[in-house]
């Protein structure tokens, strides 16, 4: 069974609670004198917190309505139902922070990535430090159970790894010598040895924790809407509970009476409910992304996956598996050994994928010192400088463009020319493979409302019409440069709200412009993060569907928990208006409505997704 903590705020209603007991055993003024005491326990802070309030020129808040509440009640001598408002006001202030601080513990303890201290391999030995002082290329060693505290590359050591707090995945990853490893993964099996490819501060896991402490500062238009109405409505209620004592006594009705009736309306006008489930409510919707292995930017992003009514992806990398592989080589000058000599070091500095797939086949050892003058085109290839021999690769256009002749080639797969000394000498065929979990996608993303899905991709029209064919998806545009994948998503925008779906490191300046930017698998990328909206962990495309059903989910709880709090507002100040109900019975009803909209924004956290 769990302690429970007695701190501050259980203990004030403790106490406040005994003295309302103890007044009950007295008479007179000794039962006044414990009535004011239990009083002053449970109100001072009130007191203080809105005398700091009016300092601040905020003037009109919850904690003001319960003042002149229990004022007013102790001037028409209701003394008891003074202490009851605002004890029970304390009581549900209490219940809903407790509520609130265990979503928020078990949201961030889902996230706990940090790591403090490193076992660091030096020439003594192994020496724990502190992590901040870690270097890239240092060594430090991961027992089983620990985590993870630096990206890297394993070294020594055979083992699994648990990737549940990145990914949302609970099946464990195998890790062997040169496997690539984040920070933030759990250690299962063996003593692994790394080698830090990144500083604390570059790691995954603080990006990832950056991202998340950095979600809830952006707000919804509903967040903001809440927070400006609350600013408006509780002047709007003190000056109708003034009038609504005041119009009626000069009508000649009763002081005592209509004054009483002002002040349920006062008590049950606060808007506890609206104010404290909303933003928790996005809260958790950004809570169980972290969960599933998605990563939100803030409340925004929630209600824009929410709109989505076309999604456009890019295919190499996001649709397939962006693991190239050279599957012919061809030329009839020189040798194919040769050939790819040249290949590789020509495309030795370039981070495309088709470029590192043609480097890692090469194997041998790379002379770098032979290559000068390096330049990439960006979506067509590159042109080196090769032992002082001019070397051109890279597709169709950049040949034409070079005017270098050559001998177009119909294939499946990525072809890349290669031309040495503006002479053309012969050509690469690199393939790729479709995700397993993109031959559903389609058919999935329609269940759930989406209209439209697209690909956008810079490969060549027989490579992007196979793979949409294969998947099912109608709409596609080929041989797209970054700058015309732009153009065709402005285009897109006029027909509906667009999301797109890329590998965050290419296609920046697309993620950027879509309404929703969502990149696949790269939280590694600076790129990634600062130009998505939506990062996913995984490169599973069934998370796309995921992400969108969990922002339907959380905006449909908020908009009812909105809808509930303010049925329930009007009936109660109807009821009061009338007569029917009293001040402590008003603060109970408003106790039990935030309550109940808190329980309920709750369930974002464990209801299931189908």
């Amino acid at each position: 069974m769990k302690k429970i903590i007695i701190n501050k705020d259980l203990g004030k209603i403790i106490i406040s609670i005994l003295f309302f007991i103890l007044s009950f055993l007295f008479l007179g003024i000794t039962h006044n004198i414990f009535l004011l005491l239990s009083y002053i326990v449970i109100s001072y802070e009130l007191y203080i917190d809105s005398w700091q309030s009016i300092r601040k020129k905020e003037i009109f808040d919850e904690n003001l309505l319960m003042i002149l509440a229990t004022i007013g009640a102790i001037l028409i001598k209701k003394y008891e139902e003074a202490v009851i408002v605002i004890l029970l006001f304390q009581i549900g202030e209490y219940l809903s922070h407790k509520a609130v601080h265990h979503s928020k513990e078990k949201i961030t303890s889902l996230m706990d990535l940090r790591c403090e201290m490193i076992d660091l391999k030096t020439n003594k030995g192994i020496q724990k430090v502190d992590i901040q002082n870690v270097k890239i290329g240092d060594l430090f060693i991961v027992k089983p159970g620990e985590k993870v505290g630096l990206d890297g590359i394993v070294i020594e050591g055979n083992s699994s790894v648990d990737t549940s707090s990145l990914t949302g995945e609970n099946i464990p990853q195998r890790v062997a010598k040169n496997s690539k490893v984040m920070s933030g993964v759990i250690n299962k099996d063996s003593l692994l040895t790394i080698k830090a490819t990144t500083t604390y501060e570059t790691s995954t896991a603080t990006k990832i924790i950056h991202m998340i402490e950095n979600s809830t500062e952006l707000k919804t238009n509903t967040e903001r809407f809440i927070t400006k109405f609350s600013r408006v409505y509780t002047p709007i209620v003190v000056i109708l509970a003034i009038l609504l004592t005041a119009i009626p006594v000069l009508l000649g009705g009763n002081l005592e009476t209509y004054l009483y009736r002002s002040l349920v309306f006062l008590v049950t006008s606060c808007p506890c409910a609206l104010v404290i489930s909303i933003p928790l409510g996005y809260f958790c919707g950004i809570g169980r992304l972290s969960h599933e292995g998605i990563l939100a930017k803030g409340s925004r992003e929630i209600d824009q996956l929410n709109k989505i009514e076309i999604i456009a992806f890019d295919k190499t990398g996001t649709i397939t598996e962006g693991v190239f592989e050279v599957t012919n080589i061809w030329s009839d000058s020189i040798t194919t050994e040769e050939l790819l000599s040249i290949a590789a070091h020509a495309e030795y500095y370039s981070l495309h994928p088709i470029a590192k797939s043609i480097v890692a086949y090469y194997e041998k050892k790379i002379d770098e010192k032979k290559i000068t003058h390096f330049q990439e085109f960006s979506g067509k290839g590159v042109e080196v400088q090769l032992n002082q021999n001019n070397i051109v690769m890279g597709n169709s256009k950049l040949m034409q463009e070079k005017g270098i002749s050559f001998d177009s080639v119909n294939s499946i797969g990525n072809v890349v020319y290669v031309a040495q000394d503006k002479k053309y000498i012969g050509y690469l065929i690199i393939s790729d493979q479709i995700k397993q979990s993109a031959l559903s996608l389609v058919k999935d993303l329609k269940e759930i409302g989406i209209k439209k899905v697209v690909m956008l991709s810079g490969d060549k029209l027989e490579n992007v019409q196979k793979v949409s064919q294969k998947i099912g998806i109608n709409h596609y545009f080929a041989e797209l440069l970054p700058l015309q994948k732009v153009e065709k998503i402005k285009l897109l925008k006029k027909e509906g709200i667009v999301a797109f779906v890329g590998d965050g490191i290419n296609d920046a300046p697309v993620l950027k412009m879509s309404d929703v930017g969502i990149s696949m698998g790269s939280v590694g990328s600076d790129a990634a993060i600062e130009a998505s909206d939506v990062v996913l962990m995984h490169d599973n495309l069934e998370k796309i569907r995921t992400s969108i059903l969990i922002a339907k989910m959380t905006r449909k709880i908020v908009k009812f928990n909105i809808l509930f709090a303010i049925l329930a507002k009007v009936l109660i100040l109807l009821l009061g208006i009338v007569g029917v109900t009293t001040v402590w019975l008003a603060v109970f009803a408003d106790v039990g409505v935030t309550i109940l909209t808190i329980l309920n924004t709750l369930r974002i956290m464990v209801k299931k997704v189908k």
